[in-house]
């Protein structure tokens, strides 16, 4: 990993490395034909959905671009004066419309490889090591800043409810005075959900960048919301299993430890999301107007809530842990006093049938009475027994 610049915004408390989905990265792959998916996807399968069930070929259709610079899929949209003009314009062409002051870009490149991210550098001026870190996989979520743009880098969150498995997409990003471009790593987020949500406020459209970048952190922050609520559920039925009638002891171990395991991933990527939404609000960074700052602070607030929601639910889960662990004692402590007890009562007639089976006279030797009384013995010295412990609560 590169290292920061000097004036980087990051938070400093989020470990690295978040799993993402998909495989490792094949630098050497064939070129591809115009408008299909570069990248490390061209040399590994495609995901067959997004997270939310969308086809990724095919989602934001209207801004994919059919002549481009760039071997991956790309996306284009052009805003004038808060008006949406033009999607899936060439990438080539973009620097022409960037030096109109009343044009807001965005560029969408879906999993490019070092020569993708070279014709970023080139349209955009953006920096080297900004681009770096855009192309390395694992980043850990932050805000860099560089003289003429900023650097960003996120992951989108979806638990699967069946395995307890959180799966992550992870999403760089440069914001610049006029343009928005998304670096998509992997096919798991949504990026025509975020369309979506840009087009159904037209009226925000006019503060450029800032509203773009609105909608992007928005829809992640829900996704965020959404696992921690999927987590929530699951913690729930866990609890219903751990006082099950019937003792479900090796299953509740192994989902505790299967959904502790997705918190603290997921505990890794909301954290740090505190640092970045409070630096993008900063009024030297000029990113957010005076008018977004509400809506932004709407952000701000639940990354909050679901930063608490999941040290709750971390806290939670060690609980249960403990808990089935406590119950699971408990159990044996009881298992263990109820043999002991009926031990103690079948130790009576084995003693007394060890007695009468000695080879010596004694009263009542080759006698039914002899026999008898034994019997009586046993019988009597065991309802004793049973009715003590039956007291004490030990059978």
């Amino acid at each position: 990993m590169n290292s920061p610049p000097s004036d980087t915004a990051h938070s400093p408390d989020a470990p690295s490395d978040p799993r993402i989905v998909g495989n490792g990265r094949d630098p050497a792959r064939p070129l591809v034909p115009v408008g299909a998916s570069g990248g490390a996807l061209g040399a590994r399968p495609l995901m067959a959905q997004t997270f939310h069930g969308r086809d990724p070929d095919t989602v934001a259709a209207s801004a994919i671009c059919n002549v481009t610079p760039t071997r991956c899929q790309a996306r284009t949209r052009l805003y004038r004066d808060g008006r949406l003009e033009l999607e899936g314009f060439p990438v080539s062409e973009i620097s022409d419309h960037l030096a109109d002051e009343a044009v807001t870009i965005w560029l969408d490149l879906r999993d490019p490889d070092h020569a993708d991210l070279a014709v970023l550098s080139d349209e955009f001026g953006l920096h080297p090591l900004a681009v770096e870190d855009a192309e390395q996989e694992h980043q850990r979520p932050k805000l860099d800043r560089y003289r003429t743009h900023l650097f960003l880098n996120v992951y989108g969150a979806r638990l699967n409810t069946g395995t307890g498995e959180l799966a992550t997409s992870e999403l760089a990003a440069f914001v610049t005075a006029r343009a928005l471009i998304t670096v998509r790593k992997d096919d798991g987020l949504d990026i025509g959900a975020v369309v979506d949500r840009w087009d159904a406020s037209p009226d925000l459209t006019r503060f450029g960048v800032g509203y773009l970048l609105y909608g992007l952190l928005d829809y992640i922050v829900d996704g965020h919301f959404e696992a921690v609520q999927s987590l929530d559920d699951a913690v729930e039925l866990l609890e219903d299993q751990l006082f099950s009638d019937v003792p479900q002891d090796m299953q509740v171990q192994r989902r505790s430890f299967e959904l502790r395991k997705s918190l603290v991933l997921l505990r890794r990527i909301v954290i740090p999301m505190r640092e970045v939404v409070n630096a993008l609000m900063r009024r030297d960074l000029h990113v957010v107007a005076d008018e977004l700052t509400p809506y932004y602070q709407d952000i701000y607030d639940n990354v909050l809530r679901a930063s608490e929601w999941t040290e709750s639910l971390r806290d939670l889960v060690n609980s249960i842990l403990e808990t089935n662990l406590t119950i699971q004692g408990n159990r044996l402590n009881i298992i263990t006093k109820k043999v002991t007890s009926w031990a103690a009562i079948i130790a009576v007639p084995t003693f007394i049938t060890g007695f009468y089976g000695m080879n010596v006279p004694y009263p009542g030797f080759s006698r039914q009475a002899g026999f008898a009384t034994s019997i009586a013995i046993m019988v009597v010295a065991g309802i004793v027994l049973y009715i003590i412990f039956k007291r004490k609560d030990w059978l």
